[in-house]
């Protein structure tokens, strides 16, 4: 009786969280470089280091990378976040709470590149 009790709370806490929350997060690395390197790397207006630089970003929105480096021109780069479709579709074959969670954190978001390699051209 106490095991189906226990196996009952812990399907029940599993189901009421978002696939994608649980197994992904929200948190992803980013990896930024630069020929030539040494440049500066601002992440959405957030002055973040020099390349080649590796950091978290959250992976559920689009991130604004800019790289200058003195006598070089800056570059702007997008790096868009978008739905993975095979998380819908796991926490729709797991229920509605699930595709709900993950819908509301955004956790369900992944960025569409992980590494940013970026030529700077002299000015």
């Amino acid at each position: 009786m106490k095991l189906g009790i226990i196996l009952l709370a812990a399907s029940t806490i599993a189901l009421s969280t978002g696939c994608a929350t649980i197994l992904k997060g929200s948190r992803e690395s980013l990896t930024i470089v630069s020929e030539p390197a040494g440049a500066k790397v601002q992440i959405n207006g957030v002055d973040l280091g020099n390349t080649p630089l590796t950091t978290r970003v959250h992976g559920t929105n689009d991130q604004m990378i800019q790289v200058r480096k003195e006598g070089y021109e800056t570059r702007s780069i997008l790096v868009a976040s978008s739905v993975g479709a095979g998380w819908i579709v796991v926490d729709l074959v797991c229920g509605l709470l699930p595709l709900i969670v993950d819908a509301v954190t955004g956790d369900w978001k992944s960025l569409d590149q992980n590494n940013v390699n970026v030529v700077l051209e002299k000015k």
